[in-house]
């Protein structure tokens, strides 16, 4: 796991602003001009690709964590809690842009290629145990199924922001590639959640 994560961290020294009696403030107002730092303390403007990079992977975790509020499938929810830690890792690394980052930043940031590895054997697991699809499906299914389809979506849209920033150089390749078999991994735990509750997948037509 990275020692630095994402979230509720003051971006203006990379750590949480306290007041006197030692307790994180929620706002710290370092961010009030358009502007705000990255893990590296550089300051981007706040619709900067990192920035872009940062919500889509923070909207995707919410996303998720909806889907874990609606699911009857407890080892498909423990491998979700799962992610979404690793997605405030992964946040972590995309917040580290290479262009600004020192060693010392990224040995504290760098995300292991182990977690991809990880989802594969997931997906292979799931697969196993679904019926092979031979057509199109149309993304529904169980409330937690179609939720899921959603989150696999913003999973795709945060692929793609992401993408700029590797093709950059800003971010290294496990970052794209975690992203992009994470949303594999989504589109069979929403197979799997409406087989579950057998809900009817809607093929295309």
């Amino acid at each position: 796991r990275s020692k630095y994560t994402s979230g509720a961290y003051n971006t203006s020294c990379g750590s949480p602003c306290s007041s006197d009696d030692s307790r994180p403030k929620i706002y710290t107002r370092t961010g009030d001009k358009g502007t705000s730092a990255t893990f590296t303390g550089q300051r981007r403007r706040k619709d900067d690709a990192v920035f872009e990079a940062l919500g889509a992977t923070d909207e995707l975790n919410s996303h998720i964590g909806y889907v874990r509020s609606l699911l009857g499938h407890p080892e498909v929810s423990k491998q979700l809690k799962w992610v979404q830690c690793l997605l405030q890792d992964l946040q972590a690394a995309i917040a580290t842009p290479n262009s600004s980052a020192s060693e010392g930043h990224k040995m504290k940031t760098e995300f292991p290629a182990e977690h991809i590895k990880e989802l594969e054997q997931w997906i292979d697991a799931h697969s196993e145990s679904l019926p092979p699809l031979r057509n199109f499906i149309l993304p529904s299914g169980s409330p937690a199924g179609a939720a899921l389809h959603v989150a696999r979506s913003v999973c795709r849209r945060a692929e793609r922001r992401v993408t700029t920033l590797f093709l950059d150089d800003e971010v290294d390749e496990v970052v794209m590639r975690y992203i992009n078999r994470l949303s594999d991994y989504l589109f069979v735990a929403a197979r799997i959640c409406s087989h579950h509750e057998n809900a009817e997948e809607v093929i295309y037509k």
